[in-house]
């Protein structure tokens, strides 16, 4: 993270599929009107990943591309996959970009915030009294686990029948970085994290627990709690305000995190920030949605919240971050919704107009914070 203010940041965006364009394009909106309000200097550039660089460069994730990102003090990124990619072959599916992209820049800790907006509190699925307190932050193991593990791939037996197989592997050191991560984190939230596992069935686990323990005697003042991954998923639903900060593998964390932002009542308002030691990552949780691409009808507020993560992280300006957080509350205090936050008597907008609502919200609050 840079407190530099006299540095020029260089910012690579990469749109990606689907509703991809459209959230990013709001996103550049919001990067660019913050940074010239704070004074950042930032240097953009474009390109392509996922189905449109298959299109492009014939694959998911260009060399050339990789090479930009490295150089780059942070990636925007929109969304990757499609319907028309879905049946091709996983080395050019849109997808194999995106861990191509992760494990090039090394971006090994994955944070994603939940935090229940006030306006958005009857959105949830789950009653009020549950979700009001919630604000908690899982920071998910990025570039190692099953994803990445070798031997991984199908073939068929001696009695000639076809299977599949993933491998699970995690080294001490893979867990030691994204571990201290979380605890660093939770020393400036309420110094309370949680350990995710499946310990009592995966030697994996065992590893894993047995280094988190050893990382807790670094940070004495943090309380930590251990959970399986089933447990975990129960009690997200159950009393989600009991959680502070999550740390867990790659596949657990991507499954709790999904769980984790429908308590905010739509997977369109939470935003990520994928940090490593080539780079940084700031990208919506969600998906493409191949199905309302070009509708002007996706949520850009994830994507808007993850450039707010950018100012905090890449460009170490926390009170622009804090800004675009105030204006996003702001805009939903308004009553203005895209389709997919329902509400009754909600003023529904489209992407840009979301995007023009915040930056109204931005335009009308004082350099105070007021």
């Amino acid at each position: 993270m840079s407190d530099n203010r006299n540095e020029e940041f260089r910012v690579t965006v990469l749109p990606g599929d689907g509703i991809g364009p459209e959230v990013v394009e709001a996103g550049v909106r919001i990067l660019e009107e913050v940074a010239r309000r704070f004074s950042v200097a930032l240097s953009l550039d474009w390109d392509d990943i996922g189905w449109a660089a298959v299109k492009r460069y014939g694959v998911p994730l260009a060399d050339e591309t990789l090479d930009r990102v490295r150089k780059s003090d942070a990636v925007l990124l929109g969304a990757v996959g499609g319907a028309e990619a879905e049946s091709k072959d996983f080395a050019i599916r849109p997808e194999a970009g995106l861990l191509a992209l992760r494990k090039g820049m090394d971006l090994y800790a994955n944070l994603r915030p939940v935090r229940i907006l006030a306006p958005l509190l009857d959105a949830s699925p789950l009653k009020p009294e549950i979700v009001k307190d919630t604000d908690l932050l899982v920071v998910r193991e990025l570039v190692g686990g099953i994803y990445f593990g070798e031997p991984r791939g199908r073939e068929r037996t001696e009695q000639g029948e076809e299977r599949a197989l993933n491998t699970m592997v995690y080294s001490v050191s893979q867990i030691e970085r994204v571990v201290r991560m979380a605890f660093s984190l939770a020393m400036e939230r309420r110094k309370q994290v949680v350990s995710v596992d499946k310990a009592n069935v995966l030697d994996v686990s065992l590893l894993w627990r047995e280094v988190v323990t050893r990382v807790h005697s670094e940070f004495p003042e943090v309380e930590l709690g251990h959970q399986y991954v089933d447990n975990c998923a129960m009690q997200l639903i159950r009393a989600p305000e009991q959680f502070d900060v999550i740390v867990t593998g790659n596949l657990f964390g991507d499954i709790l995190s999904d769980e984790a932002a429908v308590l905010a009542g739509s997977i369109g308002m939470l935003p990520s920030a994928s940090l490593g030691t080539q780079g940084s990552l700031y990208e919506p949780v969600h998906g493409s949605a191949p199905d309302i691409a070009g509708q002007d009808k996706a949520n850009p507020l994830a994507t808007i919240l993850s450039v707010a993560m950018m100012f905090r992280y890449a460009f170490g300006r926390k009170e622009a971050g804090a800004l675009i957080e105030q204006a996003v509350l702001a805009a939903l205090e308004q009553g203005f919704r895209t389709p997919d936050l329902r509400a009754e008597g909600a003023r529904f907008v489209g992407t840009r107009a979301m995007g023009d609502c915040v930056l109204d919200q931005i335009d009308r609050i004082r350099p105070d914070g007021r």
